[in-house]
């Protein structure tokens, strides 16, 4: 490379990148810096501060999974929620600064990247709202699932009228399968990317149960998905600007969510609640569909699918599901165990019998059979692992729910890197 080369490349690094007519400069990408470091640095200093605000309005809870139940602050989500929402918002001129600052030709400013950015701040935000009316109003779930569906529709509409594309790649193993790199799915890629709005906002709910798991499984699939659209912006494919997108809207997600964890990790001094779920999924939905990374996302949700499916007999009623389906602290031993439910024999459907026959064979449920009673464990993750290892404390519990996370993450960017 000639020394000519050298300065332009310096250059082009330092004053700015500019495609699909939005420049991207080292100074904008420090003020994304700044500013998510300073939304971290804002919601350590209020969540403490904010704690006996929470339990005089009455939002708070008891954690069943102490010996003492202490009372605990609920819904602090929607005060990281809210920090986010800021930032994003303060960043907005920054994103556009270049076309903000050309006054000479208006017709050229990137009016569908605009839209794209606010789109995606506008379901968020309604999903925070939601996720907080769901912890004071505690919702029906026929209600958390159509919620979610209204929220993404300004996704669904941008991503239609910036001709987002319903061709879907496949890997390299299968194109030989189908004799091409690709399938369309037209219609049917809406109402996938749809359900996977739902999903997300969803999945990171019905997995809480214990100190931390919440915030600590969204931390760890949000840095890999950070991690994967940089390693895919610096590849320089005509989808740089989406992948800017979700390197914008992933940065302060992951701050804010590392400094509510700090507070919700073992031992919990505050509880997130529904209103950071909400944010969390509606985040992942957000980056997977305008990012373009609806397919990969479902490999970096693979532990929360496997929670979804086990969790299906119960959410739709095909065995009885109590309110509460955490695991059950045993205060004599600090431990946490199983959590079960007592359910009588003639009132078991043939289905929901051969359901717990199957699930009861392959050890992911505990299943005791007596005379009149059969006794099975909640069909939750968190009890799987209470089964199939035996009782552990709730940090164990809680860490091997992060390890298995890493290692998903981990294999979803490298089937994402090196084959697709």
């Amino acid at each position: 490379m000639e020394s000519g080369d050298v300065v332009d490349a310096v250059d082009a690094a330092v004053v700015g990148v500019k495609h699909d007519d939005v420049e991207v400069t080292f100074a904008s990408v420090c003020v994304l810096l700044f500013l998510s470091i300073g939304g971290g640095v804002v919601c350590f200093r209020l969540v403490p501060a904010v704690r006996d605000l929470f339990i005089k309005a009455n939002l708070y809870g008891k954690d069943l999974n102490k010996k003492d139940k202490p009372q605990i602050p609920e819904s602090l989500g929607v005060v990281c929620g809210t920090v986010y929402l800021v930032v994003l918002f303060l960043f907005i001129p920054f994103h556009f600064h270049s076309s903000l600052l050309d006054t000479l030709d208006r017709d050229t400013f990137p009016y569908d990247k605009l839209v794209a950015f606010v789109s995606a701040l506008l379901s968020i935000c309604c999903m925070i709202f939601l996720g907080f009316a769901d912890d004071v109003l505690n919702l029906a779930w026929r209600h958390k699932l159509w919620l979610p569906t209204v929220a993404s529709l300004p996704l669904l509409v941008v991503y239609f009228v910036n001709d987002g594309s319903t061709w879907v790649l496949v890997p390299p193993f299968v194109q030989e399968w189908i004799g091409g790199e690709s399938v369309h799915l037209g219609l049917f890629f809406y109402v996938y990317i749809g359900m996977l709005a739902v999903f997300c906002t969803n999945a990171i709910n019905i997995m809480a149960g214990i100190n931390g798991v919440e915030v600590g499984q969204s931390l760890i699939i949000a840095v890999s998905l950070l991690i994967l659209s940089v390693v895919l912006y610096f590849q320089g494919n005509d989808d740089r600007h989406d992948y800017y997108l979700s390197i914008s809207l992933l940065l302060p997600f992951c701050v804010v969510s590392a400094v509510l964890f700090h507070f919700n990790a073992f031992p919990a001094r505050v509880f997130v609640g529904d209103t950071y779920c909400y944010f969390a999924g509606m985040t992942f939905a957000v980056v997977g569909i305008l990012g373009h990374l609806s397919r990969t996302m479902l490999l970096f949700l693979a532990p929360q699918v496997f929670n979804f499916v086990l969790s299906v007999p119960q959410l739709f009623r095909l065995v009885p599901c109590p309110r509460h389906r955490m695991p059950k602290f045993n205060a004599s031993t600090g431990l946490l165990e199983n959590s079960e439910i007592a359910i009588e024999r003639k009132s078991i459907s043939s289905l929901a019998n051969a359901i717990i026959s199957v699930l009861g064979a392959f050890h992911v449920v505990k299943v005791t059979k007596e005379k009149d009673i059969v006794t099975v464990s909640n069909f939750t993750i968190l009890n799987t692992l209470l089964h199939m290892i035996g009782p552990m404390s709730e940090r164990q519990l809680a860490n091997t729910v992060f390890y298995i996370q890493i290692f998903f993450s981990v294999v979803a960017l490298a089937i994402r890197i090196a084959f697709v």
